[in-house]
């Protein structure tokens, strides 16, 4: 680092580059060669040394460090374990000692805001990236339990609080706060209110909002507004701090379904207004587990009305059901989807073929609304022992597939992973209709499956039977 580049940062004794390059120095350190490394580390003092771990803007990622301009809030929004509360408890540690170049300056009243008392503590404050293991040994602060505050070595305190008890915020009053899961707290808005009121000292007040986006009104609002700055970042970007085999199960079974974008790249989610199948639905049908063997299994093709232009998918989803008792109480999963796009009428075919050897499925089911007798014929052509279900539609999409939306809100429907593509267009399918661009392809097939499986079973069930005696 040249001279003219470099600065003393107040506390720490250790001399560092300016706020750009410091937001690129481990990366710096990581690059270069061992004998530049060695270069560096020998220049350093002994005090230099011991105070370096300690230097959070050397070490940390690009969105664990605060943006510049005059914002009032900031929200760290990520993937699990991309390295928020660490972020959280470094801005709280920089405000209170004036250390980082882009903190507020010296804070001397900060609020912390957890879920719960529990939350807060054992995360925000003695958590493995909360405050006290980011403190350096002569600037730890003191945790007094029986005021649930933080006392530093120069008089700034931290005062502790449950987003349980938004009350608990009326008469203090703060020049810093750091909020942690805003998104999940039950209290939320009346929480965040109180605070807004609560952060009256200083020159300009501030909040740092660290938390895995949910599609949350109070979120959303803070979001928009002009005074909010945001960073965000994925799971992955703190990889080199993580298990391996934790990144390889979450990504295996996750995918890139919209728990995943939510959970691990840190993407807020939001539901299409009157849809058919929400966040919340689909989120508990991908925690319902399957199991081992299924009554019957059936693969559901919707063809494509093209002749195999890239803009053209067939619609190609298994499902498996368990009959236990009742129509009325049978359970499905969505096993697989095998939906092909840009393939001729052979192509798809011999992709549904497949899948129903694959799962050795009971049957075939497949919309024949265009092409009739040719959809068939060209299956035939492909596995001509393959038993085949010709099912014709005679009412809109939306109609066809709110029985199997209700299906899923009474927790009836479960999905194994690998799902992202068909989800994506169930969270687009309202009752006026599919809000997407082209054709729901991956939605009628599953609507096909679900239909073969429990909906027409259970409407065949209740139809009055007439037996001779």
């Amino acid at each position: 680092m040249s001279d003219e580049n470099r600065k003393d940062s107040p506390g720490t004794g250790l001399s560092i580059s300016n706020a750009h390059a410091m937001r690129s120095g481990a990366a710096w350190l990581a690059s270069a060669g061992a004998a530049v490394r060695d270069d560096f580390l020998n220049e350093l003092t002994e005090g230099e040394c011991l105070a370096l771990p300690f230097l959070f803007e050397f070490w940390a990622m690009e969105h664990q460090l605060p943006p510049g301009g005059d914002w009032r809030s900031w929200v760290i929004m990520g993937g699990r374990g991309a390295g928020k509360t660490r972020a959280g408890a470094e801005w709280v540690r920089a405000c209170v000692e004036g250390a980082m170049p882009l903190s507020p300056g010296r804070c001397k009243r900060v609020a912390l805001i957890g879920e719960t008392m529990d939350q807060v503590r054992e995360v925000m404050v003695f958590g493995e990236s909360g405050i006290m293991n980011c403190s350096p040994p002569d600037r730890r602060p003191e945790w007094q339990a029986t005021r649930r505050c933080l006392v530093w070595p120069n008089g700034a305190e931290a005062m502790v609080f449950s987003a349980h008890d938004p009350e608990g915020l009326r008469g203090p009053q703060f020049d810093a706060a750091w909020v942690d899961e805003l998104a999940k707290w039950k209290k939320a808005r009346e929480t965040w209110d109180m605070l807004q009121f609560a952060l009256r000292l200083g020159e300009h007040p501030q909040v740092c909002v660290t938390t895995t986006p949910r599609n949350v009104g109070i979120l959303k609002e803070l979001l928009d507004l002009p005074s909010t700055v945001v960073t965000r970042a994925k799971t992955e970007a703190n990889r080199a701090n993580l298990a391996e085999s934790f990144l390889e199960e979450v990504r295996a079974r996750y995918g890139n379904s919209r728990l995943a974008r939510q959970e691990l790249d840190g993407l807020l989610v939001t539901d299409v207004d009157g849809a058919l199948w929400t966040g919340e639905t689909l989120d508990r049908a991908q925690a319902l587990a399957p199991p081992a063997t299924f009554d019957r299994i059936v693969v559901a093709v919707d063809p494509p009305a093209g002749d195999g232009k890239a803009s053209d998918a067939c619609g190609i989803v298994v499902a498996g059901v368990v009959c236990e008792g009742p129509p009325q109480a049978w359970r499905a999963w969505v096993l697989e989807d095998a939906s092909v796009q840009g393939v001729s009428p052979t192509g798809w075919a011999q992709a549904a073929a497949a899948a129903y050897e694959r799962w050795q499925a009971d049957r075939v089911v497949a919309e024949v609304n265009q092409g009739g007798a040719m959809v068939e014929t060209v299956l035939r052509q492909v596995s001509p022992q393959v038993p085949l279900r010709r099912v014709h539609a005679t009412r809109g999409k939306a109609a066809r597939a709110e029985p199997v939306a209700a299906l899923y809100e009474q927790g009836r429907i479960g999905h194994a992973a690998g799902l992202a593509g068909l989800e994506e267009q169930m969270g687009l399918m309202t009752s006026a209709g599919y809000q997407g661009q082209g054709s729901p392809d991956r939605v009628d097939a599953l609507v096909w499956a679900l239909t073969e499986l429990v909906v027409a079973p259970m409407d065949s069930w209740k139809r009055p039977q007439l037996r001779v005696i």
